[in-house]
C-alpha cells in the first residue's frame, strides 16, 4: 500500500500540507508535520508542498510462487432472496478455463440460509462449494463479506477469482484485491487462461475505442469481475455433484463496526438484460415522442425496449433502459436497432445477441458490421411497415 513520508531536511514548516489534507491526517508538532492513522495516502499534501518535502511511497507487492496457486474460485452472489444468475455464467466460464490446465472449479457462498442455494449449485458442476452461513451474515456488509472471502482464499489459494460485476460485486472485489495486493480487472468481456496460469482479461478501454488485454503476471490470485449476460451458463445436471464445505466465521465478522439498522426490500424491476426480444432506439430518433414507435414495435413482438446513451443524456429515458458500457449488457434472441449508429461502447454490450437486425439510413454505419440483417432506410418508414406486417400476420 502507499504511504506518505516527510523529509525533515527539506521541510520549511509552513503547514500547507496539513491545511490541504481532507482527512485531518497531518499533525503539526513544533511546526513539523507528522502523519497519523487517518491518512489515506491520497496525495493532496504531496501536491501542496512547495519544497518537495512530502513524498508518496508506493510499496510493490512481492512476486509469488504461482505453482502454489491452483484452481478457479467463483463467488456466487445471493441477493434479494435469489441466486444471481451471473454466478451460473461464471461457473460455466470457469469450467471452460479450468479444463485444459486440469484445475478444479470451486464456489464460495456467503450469507444466512445458504443451504438451498448450495444444493442448487451442486447441479452446475463445481467440485466444492464453501459456505459461510450464519445469521450474522444477514444483509450485505462489505467488510464482513470481504473478511469471509479473504479467509477462504487464503485457505484454498485459487489461481483465479471470478466475481459478478453487480453492485455488490463491484464493492467486494476491490477490497479483496487490495487485501491481497494483486490485480483486479473490472467488467471483463472475455477471459483466456494461458498454460502458465496467467489470466488474460479482456475489456473495453479508452471509452470503448480499444479492447485491452490485461494480465497479472507476478501476483496471485487474479481477480476479475464480469457483467451479467456476457458468458454462457452451463446446462443444469440432473444429478448433484461437488462437496459442500461449511466454514467457520473469521474474526473479521465479529470485529466489524458496520451495523444493519434497518433493511427494506424494493420491488423487483424487470431488467432489459433479461429480455428475449429487444427494440432499441438511437440518436436517429428526432423527438422524445418518437419513442412511441420503438415501444409499439416492442409490444407487437411481445418484447421490451431500450435506448442508447445519447437519449439518456437528453433526459428522454432513465439509465436503466440504456445499453452500453455505462448501461446494461444484453443478450436477447432478437434485437432490432432503430437509428443506432453502432459505436463500440454500444456494440460491445449487445453483439452476442442471437439475431441482430439494424435499421439505419447510413449504409456505412458501424452497426451493420455486427448485424445479421442490415436494413438501409428511414426508420420512420420501415418501423410502421414492420408494424403493419405484424398486424397482418396476427390477424
Amino acid at each position: 500500500m502507499a504511504q506518505i513520508a516527510i523529509l525533515e531536511r527539506k521541510c520549511a514548516r509552513c503547514g500547507l500540507c496539513a491545511q490541504s489534507c481532507p482527512f485531518g491526517a497531518i499533525d503539526l508538532r513544533d511546526g513539523l508535520p507528522t502523519i497519523n492513522e487517518a491518512c489515506r495516502a491520497c496525495g493532496a499534501c504531496v501536491r501542496a508542498c512547495p519544497q518537495g518535502a512530502v513524498l508518496r511511497l508506493e510499496a510493490r507487492a512481492q512476486s509469488v510462487d504461482k505453482s502454489q496457486w491452483r484452481d478457479i474460485l467463483v463467488f456466487a452472489e445471493v441477493s434479494g432472496g435469489r441466486l444471481h444468475p451471473v454466478a451460473l455464467e461464471l461457473i460455466g466460464k470457469a469450467r471452460e478455463l479450468a479444463a485444459p490446465l486440469g484445475y478444479a472449479v470451486k464456489v464460495a457462498l456467503i450469507g444466512s440460509g445458504m443451504e438451498p442455494y448450495a444444493r442448487e449449485l451442486q447441479h452446475y458442476g463445481p467440485s466444492e462449494i464453501a459456505v459461510y452461513d450464519d445469521p450474522a451474515l444477514e444483509g450485505f456488509r462489505a467488510d464482513v463479506y470481504a473478511a469471509c472471502l479473504e479467509d477462504h482464499i487464503r485457505a484454498a489459494r485459487p489461481c483465479v477469482v471470478l466475481i459478478g460485476a453487480t453492485s455488490l460485486g463491484r464493492s467486494l472485489a476491490p477490497r479483496l484485491a487490495t487485501r491481497f495486493r494483486t490485480g483486479l480487472t473490472a467488467d471483463c468481456t472475455r477471459l483466456l487462461l494461458r498454460e502458465n496460469s496467467d489470466l488474460v482479461q479482456i475489456r473495453p478501454a479508452f471509452g470503448g475505442n480499444i479492447m485491452a488485454q490485461i494480465v497479472t503476471t507476478r501476483t496471485r490470485p487474479q481477480f476479475a469481475t464480469v457483467r451479467y449476460k456476457v458468458m454462457d451458463a452451463p446446462m443444469r445436471m440432473d444429478a448433484p455433484a461437488g462437496e459442500i464445505v461449511r466454514r467457520a466465521l473469521p474474526a473479521g465478522v465479529a470485529s466489524s463496526r458496520a451495523v444493519c439498522v434497518r433493511s427494506e426490500s424494493l420491488p423487483q424491476k424487470r431488467s432489459i438484460s433479461d429480455a428475449e426480444i429487444l427494440v432499441v432506439g438511437g440518436r436517429g430518433l428526432r423527438r422524445e415522442a418518437d419513442l412511441a414507435l420503438v415501444r409499439e414495435l416492442a409490444a407487437a413482438l411481445r418484447g421490451d425496449w431500450a435506448v442508447t446513451r445519447p437519449l439518456v443524456e437528453k433526459g428522454w429515458v432513465a439509465n436503466d433502459r440504456q445499453i452500453g458500457l455505462s448501461g446494461r449488457t444484453v443478450r436477447p434472441k432478437l434485437i432490432i436497432t432503430c437509428g443506432v449508429s453502432g459505436a463500440i461502447q454500444f456494440t460491445s454490450c449487445m453483439d452476442s445477441s442471437e439475431h441482430i437486425v439494424a435499421i439505419n439510413t447510413d449504409p456505412d454505419a458501424p452497426i451493420f458490421a455486427v448485424a445479421h440483417i442490415a436494413i438501409t432506410g428511414d426508420l420512420y418508414k420501415i418501423v410502421p411497415a414492420l408494424l403493419e406486417l405484424l398486424k397482418e400476420a396476427m390477424a
